[in-house]
């Protein structure tokens, strides 16, 4: 199973609350730049799974204007800022078997995203995740493996 981790495109800070903060034209540009990058190696994706918050639905947007309609996609509520990675880990890893999922995309949030990689990749430090950065992990049966990990910056 290939697992792309994203994190969401800069978002502002003028909003009510957090979960309603929404993405600017940096973050816009930032995401089509990643996906456009990503699509360079990716044909479609089988899940795709991204957090509640608005930012990050915003992120999904556009990143969809990329790819095919995935198998499947959902909203899960425990891809948030504060979520606990070994949940999220949890709960993603059994969704990707339930939908027999290959090719999983996951658009969150730090500091969730890194704990993500360490329950993830045994021995593997919390990476630190640019807004629109992208992260891929191989994982086949009890071994996952860090491939590579893009930001805007490094593939521009």
């Amino acid at each position: 199973m290939q697992l792309y981790l994203m994190r969401h495109g800069e978002a502002g800070y003028n909003a009510h609350s957090d979960r309603e903060r929404v993405l600017t034209e940096v973050g816009r540009y930032q995401t089509e730049l990643m996906s456009n990058w990503l699509a360079r190696s990716v044909t479609e994706f089988d899940l795709v799974l991204v957090s509640p918050y608005l930012r990050a639905q915003q992120t999904w947007q556009e990143v969809s204007k990329h790819f095919p309609e995935p198998r499947k996609w959902l909203v899960m509520d425990d891809l948030i800022p504060s979520g606990e990675p070994s949940v999220a880990v949890d709960t993603l890893l059994a969704y990707a078997d339930h939908f027999k999922a290959d090719k999983v995309l996951v658009i969150a949030h730090m500091p969730l995203l890194g704990y993500m990689v360490s329950e993830l990749v045994v021995g593997v430090e919390p990476p630190l995740f640019a807004t629109s950065g992208l992260t891929l992990i191989d994982k086949h049966g009890e071994s996952a493996s860090l491939t590579w990990q893009q930001t805007p910056h490094t593939v521009s």
